[in-house]
């Protein structure tokens, strides 16, 4: 493990440790007694709850020091024993980490009133605060976490202190009602807001509420704040069975909404009151999805470069310009690379795309795209249709291969395969989810997206499965991500550009363009990330098509400077000559920005592509 905290949570999905409270008291520690004290009475039992956490896959564990300062250890009559209790729990949890965990100094709230509120002043309160980070930092904890504070003023009190002793990162916590807000009524975009004034390195949510209620907080706090954050919800509300206090949100529901939230870009995740190790194993489940190489971190350290890999001495790293013919004109050559999509036929009959490949061949394409059902179609399997082209025809193909029919197991052997019987090219797409096409009821799976996907096959092409263990010989796909440079969140689509390179990409295929000044401001947003572009263009074939184009298309839209071309045309001979007119016009205007082009082929008609390529 990485000793430097700060740059390995620049690089992974962090995943934290869940309830020390609820494991205690689920091994019968009554809720009467001091959890910090069990760091001198019974540090066996502190350890194996540690030690569990990390065995089901955290990454960091917090030491179990929440109420241990001057104030609340008072109540039970220890008040003199705050820097014993502070030092006995970092050395427990370091004694576990080893290496394999950060160990992270846990503060938690005072349990008392700050001024104008109670008595205690502010200077009182940074004192206490000061007295247990003192200890936790000099014993050598790897960062500091201040949780579950539901008063902005108390929490402020805490980070100034902190940042007096330590450069050493500091997450700052809030806990929040069901309504979204602090206990206090101080709305999400307020004290994220004021934290990160503050300076606190990591703003989060913890504790009070489950993944559903944090989910919707933590999307407002990102649209005030570009610091990192971290969320550890608790297992739902708690209810009360039997006597017995129980958290009824269940792992795998609790992995689900870990999904969502790295989905929206939260890279730290933990778990809070009545989460188990249980719980923790399903979080590291949904991270190692969407970054399969975090389980051994300390083998596989990928460099800035992003095109370089340090791997344990058994692995062959596979250089791009060895994985096709594709990816030789591509990388090597700096050919201008052309490839035409031929969707799969409804049927068991591929003669007519087979013959279409032949023509589009022999007319010099470099490449047949194959779609992974379109707008959630049910359609012959594109990678056996990938298969019948490249051994009848002679053509590589670029296998479109998307996310939403098929688990994370299901995706390794996918990928294993096609790799073992010659396909070299994959798009790693999302999917279309199924309620856009004929089969709305179809259940989807989306164990991961794009960005998942992308990590996987980079993964593979480095002789590791999604557990990080060696596979043998390496794959060596060329790997292509989907681009929409008319995305109506641009700022989200160049983010999500920016983690699919991060994770592997080497090149992008766009959504059609019809407007090449979009294009050309999109190419700008990315510069900083530039890979090759093969952009997308697609011949209109007529105005009910430009309509469906701009209407039921996930991602197309056609400016209306074109639909009015189109209506212009009152007959579908004009509009089939007006449609193969614009995308001459949009491959003449593209053709300076990008290193390739992606042409649809309406209807399988391979004379339309010809026509249009003429521009050429």
């Amino acid at each position: 493990m990485n000793s430097d905290f700060r740059n390995f949570s620049e690089k992974n999905i962090v995943v934290f440790d869940g309830a020390m409270g609820t494991m205690l008291y689920a091994n019968g520690v009554y809720i009467n007694k001091c959890y910090e004290e069990l760091n001198l009475s019974n540090p066996t039992l502190v350890k194996d709850i540690h030690q569990s956490f990390i065995s089901h896959g955290a990454m960091v564990i917090e030491t179990n020091t929440f109420g241990a300062n001057k104030y609340k250890l008072f109540q039970f009559g220890i008040a003199d024993k705050v820097e014993e209790i502070n030092r006995m729990g970092v050395r427990i949890a370091k004694e576990i980490a080893q290496g394999k965990a950060f160990v992270a100094g846990s503060i938690g709230p005072l349990g008392i009133r700050l001024e104008p509120w109670g008595k205690t002043s502010v200077q009182e309160a940074e004192e206490a605060f000061l007295q247990q980070a003192k200890t936790l930092i000099d014993e050598g904890v790897d960062l500091i976490i201040l949780e579950t504070f539901y008063d902005l003023n108390e929490i402020h009190q805490a980070i100034k202190a902190v940042k007096k002793l330590t450069n050493k990162p500091v997450i700052a916590s809030m806990t929040i009602n069901e309504d979204g807000n602090a206990l206090y009524g101080t709305t999400p975009d307020v004290f994220t807001a004021k934290i990160d004034e503050w300076e606190a390195d990591i703003i989060g949510l913890n504790c009070s509420v489950g993944p559903k209620t944090m989910y919707d907080a933590v999307e407002r706090m990102r649209g005030v704040s570009k610091k990192k954050f971290i969320v550890q919800p608790n297992a739902g509300l708690p209810r009360i069975v039997d006597g017995r206090t129980i958290y009824l949100c269940n792992p795998e529901y609790f992995g689900e909404y870990a999904k969502r939230f790295i989905q929206l870009g939260i890279r730290m995740i933990g778990g809070c009151c009545g989460t188990t190790p249980e719980h923790i194993k399903w979080v590291k489940n949904a991270a190692r999805a969407f970054d399969p190489g975090i389980s051994k971190v300390e083998e596989i350290t990928l460099d800035e470069s992003r095109t370089e890999i340090h791997a344990p001495p058994n692995v062959k790293v596979i250089e791009k310009e060895s994985k096709s013919v594709f990816a030789r004109r591509l990388f090597a050559e700096k050919a201008f690379v052309v490839s035409c999509e031929l969707t799969p036929p409804k049927g068991c009959d591929p003669s007519k795309i087979i013959e279409t490949a032949r023509e589009l061949k022999g007319a010099g394409i470099d490449a047949i795209n194959i779609p992974d059902g379109p707008r959630a179609s049910a359609r012959m399997s594109p990678m056996a249709l990938a298969i019948l082209i490249e051994n009848q025809v002679r053509i590589e193909t670029v296998l479109h291969y998307c996310c939403r029919d098929r688990n994370i197991l299901g995706i390794q052997s996918d990928l294993l395969g096609a790799y073992a019987v010659g396909l070299r090219n994959i798009l790693c797409i999302t999917g279309d989810p199924p309620k856009v096409g004929n089969y709305p009821e179809a259940t989807a799976v989306f164990d991961i997206d794009s960005i998942g996907l992308t990590n996987v096959v980079k993964r593979l092409n480095h002789g590791l499965d999604l557990g990080g263990n060696p596979i043998g010989k390496p794959t060596g796909l060329c790997i292509g991500v989907g681009a929409n440079p008319g995305a109506i969140d641009l700022d989200l689509e160049i983010r999500r550009f920016e983690w699919k390179v991060k994770a592997g990409a080497e090149f992008a295929i766009t959504q059609p363009v019809f407007d090449g000044a979009l294009l050309e401001k999109f190419l700008q947003k990315i510069a900083h990330i530039r890979i090759p572009i093969l952009a997308g263009i697609w011949p209109l074939t007529s105005l009910k098509n430009a309509e469906f184009m701009n209407n039921e298309v996930p991602g197309a839209s056609v400016p209306a400077e074109i639909m009015q071309r189109m209506r212009s045309q009152t007959s579908i001979e004009g509009q089939q000559k007006e449609g193969i007119a614009i995308a001459r016009e949009a491959l003449k205007s593209i053709k300076p920005m990008v290193e390739g082009i992606q042409l649809s082929v309406p209807f399988g008609r391979a004379e339309t592509v010809l026509k249009v390529l003429e521009a050429l």
